[in-house]
C-alpha cells in the first residue's frame, strides 16, 4: 500500500506525454489534488506522443519553471520523471508518480509506443508506484473527448490502488471508455490486449515545393476484441485497470531455450 506519514501528505509528482499545456494534464492535477495537498507537476514542454520510453542523449535538457511546483521539460515524458526525481523535488522523492490523461487510449499495442506508459515505467524504474492514465477517444471523430469520464472516476480508480497496492517492478495502466461518467458500466481489471499492426498506416503526401513527406497514423477499427483484454473493457463501456510487468522475459521460451542450448558444442 502507497501512503505517507502521518503528519504529511502524500508527495504526487504528475507527468504526460501531451505537453505542459494539455487539457488531460489539467484533468490529472485535479485528480491528484483530490487525494493530496502535495501536487509537483514535472511535463514536456512541447507535445511528445509515440516518444515511449527515449532519453534525450545527444543535446542538453532545458528546464523551464511554470509556477509553484510546476516545471516544463524541454525532453521526453522518461526525462522529465527522471529529473523531477533526481533534480527538481526537493527534500524526499515522490510517493507516487501519475502520468496523463492521454489524450487517446493507450490498450493492446500502444503501451509500447506510449509516452503516457513510459513516464509511469520510469517511475517504477526510479522506486516510485506509477499509475499510467489515458482517456480512450470514440470512432465518431467529431465528437469531443470525453475528459468529464476521467475527472468523475480517476480519483476513486487513485485511491482503491493505493489502497490495495501492487508490486515494486509492476505499474498501472488505467484507461477510461469514451463515454460521459454516468455512463460507465464499472471496473474491468484487463490484460493487453492484441489489435494487430494492420491498424498502423503510412500515408505519402506532396509539400508546396513538390517534395515527398509523410505522416505515421494509427486506423481505429472496431474487430472483435480479445477476451478479457482492455480493448474489450472499454469497447464495454468499463474502465481498464491493466497490471504491467517490467520484467520482459517470456519464461516458458527461456525455458525451452535453455534446452536447446544445453546441447551445443561450439567447437564443432
Amino acid at each position: 500500500m502507497v501512503d505517507g506519514a502521518k503528519d504529511r501528505p502524500l508527495r504526487i509528482l504528475v507527468s504526460n506525454d501531451d505537453g505542459i499545456h494539455a487539457p488531460g494534464l489539467k484533468v490529472l492535477i485535479r485528480i491528484a489534488k483530490a487525494i493530496s495537498t502535495d501536487v509537483w507537476v514535472v511535463a514536456p514542454e512541447t507535445e511528445q506522443s509515440g516518444a515511449s520510453h527515449s532519453l534525450t542523449l545527444t543535446s542538453p535538457l532545458r528546464i523551464r519553471k511554470a509556477g509553484a511546483k510546476r516545471y516544463a521539460v524541454s525532453g521526453t515524458p522518461t526525462d522529465c520523471v527522471m529529473m523531477a526525481i533526481d533534480r527538481l523535488i526537493k527534500g524526499r522523492k515522490p510517493d507516487l508518480v501519475l502520468s496523463g490523461v492521454n489524450r487517446g487510449g493507450n490498450i493492446g499495442e500502444d503501451v509500447t509506443y506510449s509516452g503516457t506508459i513510459a513516464a509511469a515505467m520510469e517511475g517504477t524504474m526510479l522506486g516510485v508506484p506509477s499509475i499510467a492514465m489515458s482517456q480512450v477517444l470514440g470512432f465518431d471523430r467529431d465528437k469531443p473527448v470525453q475528459w468529464a469520464c476521467a475527472a468523475a472516476h480517476g480519483a476513486a480508480v487513485v485511491r482503491r490502488l493505493l489502497e490495495t497496492g501492487w508490486p515494486d517492478d509492476v505499474l498501472i495502466n488505467v484507461n477510461f471508455p469514451p463515454i460521459a461518467p454516468e455512463e460507465v458500466t464499472g471496473v474491468r481489471v484487463s490484460h493487453q490486449g492484441r489489435r494487430g499492426v494492420g491498424n498502423l498506416f503510412v500515408e505519402e503526401r506532396v509539400d508546396a515545393r513538390g517534395n515527398d513527406y509523410y505522416w505515421l497514423g494509427y486506423r481505429r477499427s472496431p474487430e472483435p476484441p480479445e477476451v478479457d483484454s482492455d480493448i474489450e473493457a472499454v469497447y464495454a463501456g468499463a474502465i481498464s485497470v491493466t497490471a504491467l510487468h517490467l520484467d520482459l522475459t517470456h519464461y516458458d521460451t527461456q525455458a525451452n531455450l535453455r534446452r536447446a542450448f544445453s546441447g551445443l558444442d561450439l567447437g564443432s
